[in-house]
């Protein structure tokens, strides 16, 4: 290959000296064809094929080779073709004879013109992007997989994450909920890939069947929806960023919390410190930024969205009530009664008639039973046998005074003492736990083994009166009525020698 001097030397004698090209070509020792070419170009132009050459052996199967590459789009990525794989099926089911590199460079040529290619986009102050993304971390000492709602503003970069159990309808609405009151508006518009959490179905045409928690949600807060094309991420790449920015930056290594309050208060401070932040390409911060999207947002309703899954059911024989394959217990005394079953992130609270019978932990597990002890207990006064088997109070905890409290009831009464302790255990219905177990400790150092003794106790702890009893409380006891004592009459005992009837004797009953 000729230098870049020698070039210069070349030129310079024929396109400025006026030397001919047969003259240079002399002086030179280079072929006058070669002078030719050097007049074309000021610097060596390198190897360059006119025209990639054709192979025979492969020219007959390139047809078969794309209809291969054309099938793969619908497969699996990690099912595709290789270029190794194609060429071995080549020679093994069509008899290619040919090399391997030939096949490989064909497949990488046909798959560089295959790649897709975007235009640059500008986006408008007011709309977002909102997606899932998933991590895993420690909550309360124990590894999880949860995931997590993020809403990107594109035109500022304004962000909002908050982690959830699972990526569940009323998970997807209260990220939303809790955007729109951390942003202090509604955007415009939001962009979605299609999410069956917001697109029940896609029918023909593409137009999109909205679910009915999505379609109140934007009902209430009226935001428009739009969907980038099915499997196509890019289409909302600002919020795919997003995902991936949090990812490696607020869970890695992984969050260690011990409730998904306390590190979603984190992730919400987070979301904060990341607005003082100064983009590439940009002079103001990110909040700075924000204010124009702000400015454009719609206006909050007067109350935020009830972001809840709300299923009708009714209450089984054994006062549970089934949601999300899991059962959770309500009074005995709605059995068999219709009721719905308001499923929060959180909690499921099961209403009836318009109250709320019962309110429990949302469980995440599979075939959970959730119960409330209290639940039950109204039952099991009267079918007090089974109190030793009943499920429900199996992992309920309670202080050492409560179970001396029911030995020795049964050892006095019987049957009728555990009908009388499960009675002391009501009591837990209308006041705290710790309350009654204090009442029951101060029952046992008076010596005082009745329901009727620890209520009175625990009455008068609560109103901090002295303990008296009040006999309008207790209207099956004997009245006695005790009068003021006449002197006379002991004047009338002493006359008379005891002989005469007193006026009045004090008392009568």
């Amino acid at each position: 290959m000729f230098t870049v001097e020698l070039y210069a030397k070349i030129r310079r004698a024929v396109m400025v000296d006026g030397v001919s090209r047969r003259e240079a070509a002399r002086q030179f020792g280079i072929h006058r064809n070669t002078i030719a070419k050097m007049l074309q170009f000021s610097v060596p132009p390198g190897y360059r094929r006119r025209e990639r050459p054709a192979s025979k052996k492969l020219e007959v199967h390139t047809a078969w080779i794309d209809a291969v590459l054309e099938g793969d789009r619908s497969v699996h990525k990690k099912q595709r073709h290789t270029a190794l794989r194609i060429f071995e099926r080549l020679r093994d089911e069509r008899g290619y004879s040919g090399g391997y590199t030939i096949v490989r460079e064909y497949v990488a040529a046909t798959m560089l013109r295959s790649r897709e290619m975007f235009v640059p986009l500008s986006h408008r102050p007011g709309h977002a992007q909102a997606d899932f993304g998933e991590a895993d971390g420690y909550i309360g000492g124990k590894k999880v997989r949860f995931h997590y709602f993020c809403m990107d503003l594109p035109h500022s970069d304004g962000c909002f994450f908050k982690a959830y159990p699972a990526e569940t309808a009323e998970a997807f609405c209260d990220g939303h909920v809790a955007a729109f009151a951390y942003f202090g508006g509604v955007p415009q518009s939001i962009l979605y890939d299609n999410t069956r959490l917001a697109v029940a179905k896609i029918v023909k045409g593409g137009q999109r069947l909205r679910s009915q928690m999505f379609s109140e949600l934007q009902s209430h807060y009226l935001f428009e929806d739009r969907f980038g094309r099915p499997g196509k991420g890019n289409d909302k790449g600002k919020v795919e960023g997003l995902v991936g920015y949090v990812r490696r930056n607020f869970m890695t290594p992984l969050p260690v919390a011990e409730t998904f309050e306390e590190l979603n208060a984190r992730f919400l401070a987070a979301c904060s410190k990341r607005g003082k932040a100064i983009l590439r390409g940009h002079m103001t911060t990110i909040s700075e930024r924000m204010q124009a999207d702000i400015a454009t947002f719609l206006a909050l309703p007067s109350s935020p969205y009830d972001a809840c899954h709300k299923v009708a059911t009714r209450v089984s024989s054994l006062s549970l009530v089934r949601y999300r394959n899991n059962d959770y217990s309500v009074p005995t005394r709605y059995g068999h009664h219709e009721v719905l079953a308001k499923g929060y992130v959180d909690r499921v609270e099961i209403v009836c008639r318009g109250e709320t019978i019962a309110m429990h932990a949302r469980s995440y597990d599979t075939a959970d039973f959730i119960y409330n002890p209290l639940h039950y207990l109204a039952l099991l006064e009267h079918k007090s046998k089974a109190l030793d088997q009943a499920a429900p109070l199996d992992d309920w905890q309670l202080a050492e005074c409560i179970h001396r409290l029911r030995r020795l009831m049964e050892l006095r009464m019987g049957n009728a003492g555990r009908r009388e302790f499960i009675q002391v255990l009501r009591l837990m219905e209308n006041f705290h736990q710790h309350q009654v177990e204090q009442a029951v400790a101060h029952a046992l150092q008076l010596g005082a083994i009745s329901f009727d003794a620890v209520k009175m106790l625990l009455l008068a702890r609560l109103e901090h009166r002295p303990v008296r009893l009040d006999l309008s409380f207790y209207p099956y006891l004997p009245v006695a009525t005790v009068g003021t004592t006449n002197p006379r009459a002991y004047l009338g005992l002493i006359a008379n020698s005891g002989s005469s009837t007193p006026e009045t004797t004090g008392v009568s009953a």
